[in-house]
């Protein structure tokens, strides 16, 4: 989501009529042809490159009834099944500039039941010095994303034998109801909330929030304390006390976003925005610079509008109950929503408990840097409470 609510500037959200398309699941659904290297076509084809809204949002359906389903008949192994050849070969650059990416991509369609699960190969080291006590992640995703978007940790988090739970906020991924009748945060946060309640009394979970995922944490951390071991915020919004997600996002504005981001007004003009919708083609400058093609595919069909009251709402959060938990932040250097001088200024101003660095990373490192990112949430798991 990133700090493209930093600027307000109302657009129209226009929907145009479905075309008709025949709806394919979204790993081998056509993928959008409005990639740079096609910059040769001329401005008035650029419309025909984006999916329409209707179309995107009934893929957006298929890709989370997909991973509902295969999560519920195979214990969400099936859907974790990745080409580990495509990669990203592009260095971290020093440079801020837009860069594209080199990637060994077959141009062949490769099946489904060929491809290879991610594997721990190489972090041996790191699982032997694990405590014998199964550790349980809760991931969170950010705005627009889903459950969907930690596939891949998932999957790597099993391996390592965890205990993993993936949560579609409302409104969000699977979770399907109108995103612009969401009045606030505890309403956004509800079903983080409620699997928190339900855990067992002394059963605590370790919470990974990624983008607005992060203040949505927080919430839950106040609300219940008990339940949460530690709290990681990975690119993610970590709020102080009073602070709103608008508040940070204000701080620095990016051309990128402004023009990324389309506010839907559903209770008219002269109301606030109750959602925020984004260019398709523009997603993958954004979010996704540093991530494999299939996945921005992926994220093409699935994404959702934002809801927009949560990130104005100004939590309320307290040392009893929130400063309670150790907390710890995981830095993204190549971040073009949430930039690193940006994520910088949220540490300092409520420094955690240690931070930590993904090289290379952009906004979405469970896409672009899954094994590093895998490696550092097993570090934190295993970090003392004192």
């Amino acid at each position: 989501m990133g700090n493209s609510f930093a600027c307000f500037s109302p657009l129209n959200l226009t929907a145009s009529k479905s075309q008709g398309k025949e709806l394919l699941p979204p790993l081998i659904a056509p993928h959008r042809r409005s990639r740079k290297s096609s910059s040769s076509s001329s401005p008035s084809k650029k419309t025909s490159d984006v999916f329409d809204e209707s179309y995107i949002k009934q893929q957006a359906q298929i890709a989370s009834m997909l991973y509902h389903h295969h999560l519920n008949t195979n214990g969400g192994d099936l859907l974790l099944q990745l080409d580990r050849s495509v990669s990203t070969k592009t260095p971290p650059s020093s440079s801020k500039k837009f860069s594209r990416r080199s990637r060994s991509v077959s141009s062949s369609t490769t099946p489904l039941s060929s491809l290879k699960l991610p594997t721990l190969q190489g972090y041996s080291s790191s699982l032997t010095n694990l405590s014998e006590e199964k550790k349980h992640f809760v991931l969170v995703h950010g705005g627009g994303f889903g459950a969907w978007c930690w596939y891949k940790i998932i999957a790597l988090l099993k391996e390592a034998k965890c205990e993993v739970d993936a949560i579609d906020l409302t409104g969000s991924g699977a979770n399907f109801c109108d995103i612009n009748l969401i009045k606030d945060i505890a309403q956004y946060a509800k079903p983080l909330t409620d699997f928190l309640a339900n855990l067992a009394h002394d059963k605590e979970v370790i919470l990974v929030g990624h983008d607005l995922g992060g203040a949505c944490i927080s919430y839950a951390m106040e609300m219940n304390p008990s339940k949460v071991s530690r709290a990681v915020f990975v690119a993610a919004t970590m709020l102080s006390d009073g602070q709103s997600a608008l508040d940070v996002f204000s701080k620095q504005l990016g051309d990128l976003n402004q023009r990324a981001q389309k506010f839907v007004y559903a209770n008219g003009k002269k109301q606030q925005p109750t959602a925020i919708s984004y260019d398709n083609s523009l997603l993958e400058d954004i979010f996704f610079n540093r991530t494999p093609s299939k996945d921005v595919a992926l994220a093409s069909v699935s994404m959702r509008d934002v809801p927009f009251a949560p990130v104005t709402e100004k939590l309320s959060l307290s040392a009893a109950n929130y400063g309670s938990i150790p907390r710890f932040y995981v830095k993204t250097d190549d971040d073009f929503a949430i930039p690193e001088p940006l994520q910088e200024a949220m540490i300092q101003s409520d420094p955690p408990k240690q931070v930590f660095q993904l090289k290379g990373a952009d906004h979405s490192p469970f896409f672009s840097k899954p094994q590093a990112l895998l490696r550092l949430l097993l570090e934190i798991s295993n970090i003392p409470q004192k």
